[in-house]
This record gives structure tokens, sequence and C-alpha cells, in this order.
């Protein structure tokens, strides 16, 4: 495919006027302002349009699209206690796919290619990302409540069948990670027996919930004498590239851990604003040298998955919580949402446009009259932007999503089924 006479976003985040980009099978094959030689088969006219690379959330859990709504103006533990769990307890294998399912649409819809996701019933999360065509790094997150030895509960065996029968599937398009779900709702003989496991097979990502909350982060020193990522580190979840999500409490002793093993964080702005939790210093993550990615957290704790309302919401909010105009500049927040979520993932050729990268495009109606006068477009984009803007998404080489339509997903029966699963789950409460 050719798109041509298009604005394009390239990997040094430059702005490139009437360019060309080719993508042969799941590549890009050129960028540039000279049209390339050869035939491309389709041939878009990209005039009033911009395309840059596909957004990657980096954290995120799919199948709670069937709380959005759930369970308004609560704590975020008495939002878990009172509404989430119960609610959880009724999941089946039928609902998380359904729910998975309406997650990928809206977020092909959006711009987003790419999810690193944390969840259960992970066989059927795999089956709506493979049947959809999209991206996602997928993990069975392990929590430990009684105390059994961690190898002999199902959830281990589960994340580990997991591995064995999904990671790198569908020509890399799935990749399993491990996940502890946090240090609070496990135990120390937990996080070693998969701090084991991960160093055996090595090749994944540890993707873990830590210092969301103030209490959180009190309770864990009052129980191991250390922060969580203090804690998590002495467990060796660390020892392998690891995914730290929100973040929002931590130390610079804890910062210091994250960059000396190579830990990336994962931002959620607005669902941790929206829970009241605070908000990640996502500049100072920057300044120590750390990588950094968003994620929109659950939509039953966001209510949507526009990746450009969290990357308007990461900048103001981290411009507030410092008292700092200048912190956060556009090209910061667009790397974190593009290139750093790819790094995260460990899909080194994804996350930017450049030739032999994989073809995760999205294209943008520019036109709009949002988006004008053009000053400087990245800015644009991170403050003015919409996800109504997406009119088309790529992953892989391949249009999933087009002017409204999607090409792998029923979305009628999509809608229908997830109602239909909330629903029957609601009754049972």
């Amino acid at each position: 495919m050719l798109f041509k006479n298009i604005t394009v976003i390239d990997d040094g985040f430059h702005v490139l006027s009437d360019a060309f980009v080719a993508t042969e099978g799941d590549k890009i094959s050129y960028v540039g302002t000279q049209r390339p030689a050869g035939e491309y088969g389709r041939e878009y006219d990209g005039r009033g349009k911009l395309l840059m690379s596909g957004f990657i959330n980096a954290h995120a859990h799919s199948p709670m699209t069937l709380m959005r709504g759930y369970g308004e103006n609560l704590k975020l533990q008495d939002w878990l206690t009172g509404k989430i769990f119960p609610f959880e307890e009724h999941l089946d294998s039928n609902a998380v796919y359904w729910g998975t399912m309406l997650a990928v649409a809206e977020s092909l819809q959006y711009g987003i290619v790419s999810t690193s996701d944390m969840y259960y019933f992970c066989d059927a999360m795999v089956r709506a990302v493979a049947d959809s065509g999209t991206k996602a790094n997928i993990s069975r997150s392990l929590t430990n409540f009684t105390g059994a030895p961690a190898k002999s509960m199902q959830s281990y065996r589960e994340m580990k069948a997991l591995y064995r029968s999904s990671h790198n599937a569908e020509n890399g398009r799935i990749k399993i990670d491990l996940s502890l779900h946090a240090e609070y709702t496990s135990d120390p003989q937990t996080a070693g027996a998969l701090a084991e496991y991960a160093k055996e097979i090595q090749d994944t990502v540890m993707h873990i919930h830590v210092s969301e909350t103030a209490a959180e982060q009190m309770e864990c020193i009052a129980r191991h004498g250390m922060t969580p990522a203090a804690y998590l580190a002495e467990a060796g979840l660390f020892d392998v590239p690891a995914l730290a999500a929100h973040c929002v409490y931590s130390t610079d002793e804890d910062l210091e851990i994250f960059r000396d093993k190579g830990v990336t964080v994962a931002t959620n702005p607005i669902s941790n604003m929206k829970l009241a939790s605070g908000i990640c210093d996502a500049a100072r993550v920057l300044d120590r040298g750390i990588g950094l990615a968003i994620g929109t957290d659950s939509v039953a704790s966001n209510n949507s998955l526009d990746f450009f309302e969290e990357m308007k919401v990461m900048a103001i909010g981290n411009k507030v919580s410092v008292s700092d105009p200048e912190v956060m500049t556009p090209r910061q927040v667009l790397a974190a949402a593009t290139a750093g979520g790819a790094k995260a993932q460990r899909r080194d050729d994804c996350g930017s446009i450049r030739a032999g990268n994989r073809a995760d495009i999205i294209v943008l109606d520019i036109s709009v009259p949002n988006m004008h006068p053009v000053h400087d477009m990245i800015n644009n984009l991170v403050y003015s932007c919409s996800g109504r803007s997406v009119v088309m998404t790529m992953v892989d080489g391949r249009v999933l999503y087009e002017n409204g339509e999607f090409h792998t997903i029923d979305i009628e029966k999509t809608v229908y089924e997830a109602e239909k699963a909330t629903d029957n789950i609601l009754r049972k409460l």
C-alpha cells in the first residue's frame, strides 16, 4: 500500500509534508518526500490527513469494559471490594471474550494498535486478539490471599500454560507477559516463585501494579520495612524487563531502582485522577532516565480508551502537580504514547514510522477546524486532537478500521454479546 501526499510524523518526531509511506506485507518499506519506485497496490491519497505510529496502551484490563460506568464516585479500595470484585466473581470465558473484543474495537477506533493487558480467563483474551488482528501483551495476573504454595495454585498453572501455548503467537502479534498483581494482593513466596519462573524463561516482561495509592505505599512499608518497588526488586521480579503501572507515590529511591533495573513506568493519568489517587510525576521519571509509557487502566476506572484524552490529561496533570508549565512537552508525551509503549512491550520493530518497522499505522483527519491553524503539529496532536479524528488503523500492514467500519470485528454482534454478558452478571448480584 502507498500513502501519498500525506503529512507524516516520522521516527524522529519530525513533521514531513506531502510525504510518501509505503508498506509491503507487515512492514513499512519506505518513508520520504519523493515518490518511491514500484507498484504498491492500493494508493491512499492523504491530502488533509496525517500518518503516524499507532498508540501502545501500556496498562489495561480490557475485559473490564463490561463495567464501564459501574461503581462511580468511590475510593479505590471501596470501589474494588464493593463493586468490582463481586462483579468479577461471576465472569466466565464468554464474558471475557466479548469484553475484550469490545475493548479492541474501541481501541482500534481511537488508534491503539497494541495493549499490555493484565487479567484472567486469558485464553479468551488471546482468542479475541487473534480474531481481531490487533496486538497485545497478555498476562495472567497472580494473586494469593490464602498463603497457599504458589506452584499449587490454579492461577500459577494457568500462567505457565498460557506462556507455552500463546507466547509469540500470530506471527508475534500476541506476547505473553508475567504478572504479579501487586505486593498487597500476594505474599513473598508467591513473588519468589514467579521471579524464579521469569528467570527460567527470560523472554518475557513482568507487569505489576506499583505504588498506586498512598495507602498501598504506607502499608507495604509497615509490612516489610520497604516500599513496594524495593520489595519487588528484592524478590527478584525486576531481574527481567518489567513494566510498573501507576507509580503515583514512587520515591526518589524507587526511581533509582527502576533506572538501575531497566523498569519502564506506565502512567495512567485519567484513571488515577478519577479515583483521586494522584498522578505519577512523569517528568521526574524522564529526568531520571527511566522509560515512560502511557496506559488507560480499565474502562471501569477511566470510562474511555480515547488515547488523545490520555495524552492531554497527562501533559496538563503533570504541569499542575508540580506547578510548572514547562514540564512534559508534547513531544515527550507523544513519545511515551508510541515508542515508549513499544519499548515496554519489547517490540523493537514497532512504535515509530521508519522503514523496516512493522506497519502499525494510524491516519488522522487534520482538515477539521480544531486542528487549525498549525503553529506546531505535535502541539495540536496532544492538545487539540481527539479520537474522533482517527480515520484508519492498520496493524502489521492490515487495515483493521477505516472510516467507521471494522474490517475484522462484527461490531453489532460484539455490542450485543457484551451487553448480554453484563446483564447476566448483574442479575446474579
